[in-house]
């Protein structure tokens, strides 16, 4: 079973390239999306979910999100990842994260996303990727 793994593939690769009609078109009106869990507020509904995409958006160029390893039930799934993008300013960010995705039928009603910011800040700043950062990403992907 790995229906949900192939609708958020979808999305991931719409991601890839920037496609946010299909990004939002995958999404429930009402969804309620943790990009930092524990960090930052919950964007509520498809309006907060664009105001965060718009902000964020432009700090990401070429990306290489990728997934080391996922299960899934009828209406969840539940991934291990890593989020690796240039940034504008020739940056690469490599930040190792888990999700929670939620489906009510073929729409994302939920989706939550565990990173540590610090890793991110910290590569911005100039510091390199930790060794243990890199060896969590440089596992084989399920995709």
């Amino acid at each position: 079973m790995d229906t949900r793994f192939k609708q958020f593939s979808a999305v991931i690769d719409a991601w890839k390239r920037k496609d946010t009609d299909f990004i939002f078109a995958a999404m429930a009106d009402d969804i309620v999306w943790h990009y930092a869990a524990a960090v930052a507020p919950a964007a509520h509904g498809k309006a907060e979910a664009r105001k965060f995409l718009a902000a964020f958006g432009p700090g990401v160029g070429a990306v290489r999100w990728r997934i080391f390893t996922h299960a899934e039930t009828a209406d969840r799934l539940f991934v291990e990842g890593v989020d690796e993008y240039d940034t504008p300013d020739g940056i690469t960010i490599v930040a190792p994260y888990c999700g929670v995705i939620e489906f009510r039928g073929d729409k994302i009603s939920g989706w939550r996303d565990y990173v540590d910011r610090s890793v991110i800040a910290d590569q911005k700043a100039g510091k390199p990727v930790p060794a243990q950062v890199t060896e969590l990403v440089s596992r084989s992907v399920a995709r």
